[in-house]
């Protein structure tokens, strides 16, 4: 008999699961997880903290009534091994398993930076809920915060840690914070909103080494600059998990290659979310996942369907100053015009009077809409 199996319950795993359910109530539909498999919105674990939510209410459905609802099968805290692809079975930590179909949502892992220093096994990562409990915990009556990284990530955990009364320093590579999304003037307007939050800046600059000291942390940047922290937070990027595709033989270059199907170069097995790696890109983004979990459901069931993935705006939370990046495609040759406007900045990436991508902050996000629907097209 014909059955799924989906690695990984984050929210590309559960998406795709509940897509499938309601296009199929019966097929033998199983997700293995290396955690306990609760459901939650990994998004928020970096703007909880100002709304006062623990690990415990981040949960919004756990694993057993996840699979009661949606008829899963789901077998936590299990490690996949190796993929044998010939006989279509999985050697995991608790066994073998069959498949018919096999979708890889393993998501993304942490980079790891090589510094110097007798404390750098304690650098906090969150990247998964198992991680924020740990960070949750290990924050409290604490006071001052270095996070490494002003990009996404680690602007959204200062925003969130300044809200909540912690004193947080921001250490960048970068000249700007949102260095890989943001042009300068809508940069400028997050880092000025940020800095009026009390966050301290260290740009241009990265972290040499960390060692213990008789007050938390004594850290070292690469100018000599020495800061004093009580936790130290990386946010630094996300690599895409390609380890156990790679040991199964297929196709990876940044990410699990996939074609418009999220098929891979096995047509048995499947890649959707941080992992995937289509045309070039990885999207380790919200709304990525929900299109693409939307096409490879009725894949899955029967229905090939290529994804089609529209303008999709990033919307930042930092509520200090609310940003919304489109970012113009990979490569493409073009010129950002900028404009300050009244409590923020409207960026516009074109190529001569062609609409490729946008950045807007403050009040200009209001244009979100009316820019997507633009993107193609010539701009005002």
């Amino acid at each position: 008999m014909s059955s799924i199996t989906i690695i990984g319950s984050g929210l590309a795993g559960y998406t795709l699961a509940r897509e499938f359910r309601k296009l199929d109530k019966q097929m033998p539909l199983r997700i293995i997880t290396a955690d306990q498999g609760d459901f939650y919105s990994k998004p928020m674990l970096s703007n909880a903290l100002s709304k006062q939510q623990t690990p415990q209410q981040l949960v919004n459905t756990p694993a057993a009534q996840m699979a009661e609802k949606e008829n899963i099968e789901i077998i936590n805290q299990c490690m996949v091994e190796s993929i044998d692809r010939d006989q279509q079975v999985l050697h995991t930590s608790q066994g073998e398993f069959s498949y018919s179909e096999l979708v890889l949502c393993n998501g993304a892992n942490q980079i790891k930076l090589n510094i110097d220093g007798d404390a750098t096994d304690e650098v906090m990562r969150v990247n998964s809920l198992q991680d924020y409990e740990a960070f949750y915990q290990q924050l409290q009556g604490k006071k001052h915060i270095v996070i490494m990284g002003a990009g996404l990530i680690g602007c959204e955990f200062a925003n969130d840690l300044g809200n909540a009364g912690y004193q947080v320093s921001l250490v960048d590579l970068a000249p700007q914070p949102l260095g890989r999304l943001l042009p300068p003037q809508a940069a400028a307007d997050l880092q000025a909103a940020l800095s009026a939050q009390g966050i301290h800046w260290y740009l241009d600059n990265s972290v040499s080494a960390i060692n213990h000291s008789d007050d938390g942390y004594a850290i070292e940047l690469c100018d000599n600059t020495r800061l004093q922290a009580d936790l130290v937070l990386s946010a630094v990027g996300l690599r895409a998990d390609t380890g156990l595709a790679e040991a199964a033989g297929l196709a990876c270059q940044r990410g699990i290659v996939v074609n418009e199907f999220m098929q891979t170069s096995d047509a048995h097995i499947y890649a959707l979310g941080d992992c995937a790696e289509i045309n070039g890109q990885l999207l380790p983004y919200v709304m990525p996942i929900m299109i693409g979990a939307r096409a490879l459901a009725k894949t899955l069931h029967g229905e090939y369907t290529a994804v089609n993935y529209p303008a999709m705006p990033v919307m930042v939370k930092t509520p200090a100053c609310p940003v919304v990046v489109c970012p113009p495609p990979a490569q493409q040759h073009g010129e950002w015009f900028e404009e300050i406007v009244e409590g923020g900045v409207k960026s516009l990436f074109k190529q001569d009077d062609k609409l490729l991508g946008f950045a807007l902050t403050g009040s200009a996000t209001a244009h979100k809409q009316q820019l997507s629907r633009s993107l193609g097209q010539a701009a005002d």
